[in-house]
């Protein structure tokens, strides 16, 4: 099975009954849990916060006759950080004739069963959103950042394996709650609260996750006597409780702690239109064609607040 690229017409998109299914999963869990706090900007550069730092924490011996005079003034330089919106761009084109053979069956058909998808224009629609979606799901977490020079270039958000600023290797070794262990306390150590934590992580490392902490005492007798299995879904570590978000979207070998708290996406609106809206092209002949538009970024936060154990075997 594989997709074409052009317009659709009776031949290349013949129409089947039965039950619609997708090969390639939709679901978009990271993005799903940060869209609720999307903000808006009008600008394709912005900032993902302005950081400042103190010195190292020491206790003061300021004598009496010293306390006379005040001390040098310190001031604290303060340093933004930013991200970028990046296009994301796709077209459906559907043949007049195409429209109109909707009742034209392939395969086998059954008089009680129609056509899955009557309507070829709005399915079309319908599957170039759950691409981009994709697409914006793999971008925030893979994304690698590139700011745009000129309109030749592209603009392309940073994701969250990128902005990650605590990273613990494993350097092909199995994950174990050594490396677990020493990834929280690095990052609690460099400033990450633990109040709104989630690991991301593919099927492999959950797997592991579940391998690793099955075996505290009392966690493997579930309340029914005909229940096995374990599913970790909440670490409770001493700096905070951690979430587990399975997402098919996180490379392998690798396992990501992002603060949810100062996460959010960046959408920026074309005026008049919105964001991620479907407008119809100039035809140039018997079909109906459609561009899909949106531009959107990542707004990760410091980097001092997210975490990320790379190179598990």
């Amino acid at each position: 099975m594989s997709n074409i690229n052009g317009t659709g017409t009776v031949f290349n998109l013949p129409n089947f009954v039965g039950q619609l299914y997708s090969s390639t999963p939709a679901v978009t869990p990271f993005l799903n849990l940060i869209r609720g706090n999307a903000v808006k900007t009008d600008n394709f550069q912005f900032s993902t916060g302005v950081e400042y730092s103190h010195d190292a924490a020491s206790q003061p011996a300021i004598s009496e006759n010293a306390s006379v005079t005040a001390p040098a003034a310190v001031s604290y330089v303060r340093s933004q950080n930013t991200n970028v919106t990046q296009i994301f761009h796709e077209k459906v084109s559907v043949t007049y004739a195409k429209q109109s053979s909707s009742g034209r069956l392939s395969g086998v058909t059954s008089l009680l069963e129609g056509n899955c998808a009557p309507d070829e224009l709005d399915f079309q629609t319908a599957r170039a959103i759950e691409k981009m979606a994709r697409d914006v799901e793999y971008t925030f977490i893979n994304g690698v950042y590139q700011l745009a020079g000129n309109s030749s270039q592209a603009n392309k958000t940073r994701g969250m394996l990128e902005a990650a600023g605590t990273v613990i290797d494993c350097e092909n070794a199995p994950l174990t709650q050594d490396f677990l262990n020493a990834a929280y306390k690095t990052a609690f150590d460099a400033g990450a609260d633990f109040t709104d934590m989630v690991l991301l992580c593919n099927s492999a490392v959950k797997q592991y996750l579940s391998i690793i902490y099955a075996s505290q005492a009392g966690f493997n007798l579930p309340d029914s006597r005909n229940v096995g299995g374990v599913n970790m879904t909440v670490i409770e570590t001493d700096f905070g409780p951690l979430r587990i978000l399975l997402d098919r979207f996180m490379p392998s070998g690798v396992l990501l702690g992002a603060d949810i708290s100062c996460i959010r996406p960046v959408e920026q609106d074309v005026p008049g239109k919105g964001n991620f809206f479907r407008e119809p092209l100039s035809k140039t002949g018997a079909a109906e064609e459609f561009q899909i538009f949106g531009q959107i970024g990542l707004d990760h936060g410091p980097a001092w607040k997210h975490f990320k154990i790379t190179n598990i075997a």
